[in-house]
């Protein structure tokens, strides 16, 4: 096997890994990773237009941002607000019952990152990290990534 073949299936079997952890976690809480991720958003850079949420999602691109915002909305976590400027304009926040399982998110992953620091003990991570984003940074997945970045990066100035 070429260690590019090799790479390439250990990336993906982490990947499924991870996210066999997290959704085992999620289960708790009765959120999918994807929905956590949208709570996620939401809850930091809300409230947010649907295309703006679209933007920063890196879940699995098989699943439609629209999709999991409905199951939300049904699930009374997530409400749609029309803007007093523009009534096309919808604006998605969390609801009270949003912003707790969104803590609760924060926590679950906090489990999963600390399963990952104790997994990468000695390993030059910020190497990794680098190539990953290199591989990773014209991808639709990369820039929606890149774009929640930057969006922290402006709330931390």
């Amino acid at each position: 096997m070429r260690t590019a073949e090799q790479l390439r299936y250990l990336i993906l079997a982490a990947q499924r890994e991870g996210n066999r952890q997290l959704t085992v976690m999620l289960s708790e809480i009765g959120v999918t990773p994807a929905q956590s991720e949208a709570l996620r958003i939401i809850g930091d850079h809300g409230p947010l237009a649907l295309r703006e949420l679209g933007d920063m999602l890196v879940c699995d691109t098989g699943t439609s941002p629209s999709r999991i915002v409905d199951r939300l909305v049904a699930a009374g976590l997530v409400e749609r607000t029309t803007s007093e400027h523009d009534r096309r304009q919808v604006r998605l926040t969390l609801t009270g019952r949003g912003r707790d399982k969104a803590l609760r998110v924060v926590e679950i992953e906090n489990q999963l990152y600390d399963l990952l620091d104790h997994a990468t003990e000695g390993t030059d991570v910020g190497a990794f990290i680098r190539f990953l984003d290199g591989f990773t940074r014209q991808s639709p997945a990369g820039l929606a990534l890149a774009n929640r970045l930057a969006a922290e990066r402006t709330q931390t100035e």
